[in-house]
């Protein structure tokens, strides 16, 4: 089977916002997680709503998105889409730990430093 997943894009990063992306790449990926498709789709402008839509009429089954207002989540998780929301990374390692079954909702993938410790969380 093969599995479509949408995520919304700011440059190289997942955008922060669902509401506020205008670009989204939409990747198919057969079962063995090979990539059958990786196209960028380009949107008039920003908004929720043409964002479900597109959704919807692209058949996706999984949204690896920042920030989501609940009554998209609400929406899409009805209409049995898999969301990982509030993810802070760029899209291809989100996409990686996707692949690899170590992407979960509120990931942050950037290393983060603490000033004046030699600790990196």
């Amino acid at each position: 089977m093969i599995k479509r997943i949408l995520i919304p894009i700011s440059g190289d990063d997942v955008a922060p916002r669902f509401d506020l992306a205008t670009e989204v790449l939409v990747i198919l990926i057969s079962r063995n997680n090979e990539i059958e498709e990786e196209r960028t789709v380009v949107l008039p402008g920003a908004s929720a709503e043409k964002l479900c839509h597109l959704i919807l009429t692209e058949n996706i089954h999984i949204l690896i998105c920042g920030a989501i207002e609940d009554e998209f989540y609400q929406f899409l998780k009805w209409k049995k889409v898999t969301i990982f929301d509030s993810v802070i990374s760029s899209w291809q390692n989100a996409f990686d730990c996707y692949l690899n079954n170590t992407l979960s909702p509120g990931a942050i993938l950037y290393p983060r430093i603490v000033e004046n410790t030699p600790y990196q969380f």
